[in-house]
């Protein structure tokens, strides 16, 4: 075994566990009593270790649909996925509460959606409630709260959500049990060639070209999700983890220090939490597109973004909002919080900040994006 690999998941005690609809359910029919039985003695094991567990479920749309006797969500109208979350959430949680309460433990449930995550303030109070959780050894369960997410706000899948969950909880590590063993060079599923990859240094292009999208008709995710969830993770100074979770003891075997599944190491400078979430948290409602000399100072000289650089504003947004920067070509390279509305910039891109008062009637700032909110992607 790497020694990286055993060093973090030994010295992981805040542990975010992403369990997907395909080892949940029985073949998509429901939800599969036996296996999540299974599970909650193995996490339970995990926490008489010390550890603190948070998991992020999915299978309330799954567990919804069967009982209300559809067989698939693909092609199925939004408002109806909607009624079978309604429908299945009391279901899953239910199963959770049994399942935990004969191994002495109590489990909350939480649901999100994007927007409770963007916004700073809800974050933080998000992050607050966590870990009055922890601190009280109750189990927090969260998912999506897909009865009320529409496309604009929803997290896209559960490897995603349970990457903001990582950096929400200031966990250790993040382990997600999937339907397959691991990352192959290429679905193995479809080619009998591929190779499995037990450890990724580093996430290359060439990794993600191997990546495939959902093979589960319950699932929303795919080996491409979950790589876009490593990115994150990493990039907050996080390992993680994917294994099978269809195979019994997979949880225990990890922490008894068996090597098994893809494991993919952190990168070794984290960005710090603020810098974190605005760069894979925060929802952005527009965009600068700025000169070359004004990418040149952002990116090479670790200066602010002042209005002298702007070219064009893209979209409306508010002071405080997020928004990406990017060249002339349209490369997005930054992003940042905005200290001027898409108004008021419309009316000083270009200008000095000299001319900023003259102009607007006031100046709060010179700068448009002070450095300590903005971030290079």
């Amino acid at each position: 075994m790497s020694q990286d690999r055993k060093k973090l998941i030994a010295k992981a005690k805040r542990i975010v566990i992403k369990i997907g609809s395909a080892v949940l359910t029985g073949a998509g029919e429901g939800l599969d009593q036996k296996r999540i039985e299974q599970l909650a003695a193995e996490i339970s094991a995990i926490m008489d270790q010390k550890r603190e567990v948070i998991i992020v479920s999915s299978g309330a749309i799954a567990a919804g649909l069967a009982k209300l006797g559809l067989k698939k969500t693909k092609g199925m109208p939004l408002p109806l996925k909607q009624a079978a979350a309604a429908v299945g959430q009391s279901r899953l949680m239910w199963m959770y509460e049994k399942t935990f309460a004969t191994h002495d433990k109590k489990v909350a449930q939480i649901l999100l959606t994007r927007e409770d995550l963007s916004n700073r303030t809800r974050f933080l109070n998000a992050r607050s409630t966590l870990h009055t959780l922890l601190e009280h050894d109750v189990i927090p369960i969260i998912n999506e709260n897909d009865t009320v997410a529409v496309a604009e706000i929803k997290f896209g899948d559960n490897d995603n959500l349970s990457g903001m969950v990582v950096h929400l909880a200031d966990a250790d590590l993040l382990v997600i049990l999937s339907d397959i063993d691991g990352l192959y060079t290429s679905d193995p599923r479809i080619d009998s060639h591929a190779q499995f990859i037990p450890l990724v240094e580093k996430l290359t292009a060439e990794v993600e070209r191997g990546a495939g999208d959902a093979q589960s008709l319950v699932g929303t995710g795919g080996m491409r999700s979950k790589l876009m969830a490593a990115k994150k993770v990493g990039a907050y100074g996080v390992p993680m983890l994917i294994v099978n979770g269809k195979k019994q003891g997979m949880l225990r075997s990890v922490f008894e220090g068996v090597e098994v599944g893809t494991f993919f190491l952190p990168k070794a400078v984290r960005n710090r939490s603020r810098q974190h979430w605005i760069a894979y948290t925060a929802c952005t409602n527009g965009g600068v597109i700025v000169d070359d000399g004004g990418r040149d100072a952002l990116e090479n000289k670790g200066k602010s973004l002042l209005p002298g650089g702007i070219v064009r504003i893209e979209g409306t947004f508010k002071a405080g909002d997020c928004v990406h920067c990017a060249d002339r070509s349209g490369n997005i390279f930054a992003r940042g919080l905005s200290k001027y509305s898409s108004d008021d910039l419309e009316k000083i891109k270009g200008l000095k900040t000299s001319q900023i008062e003259g102009v607007l009637g006031h100046k709060d700032y010179d700068e448009v994006i002070h450095r300590d909110d903005l971030v290079i992607l």
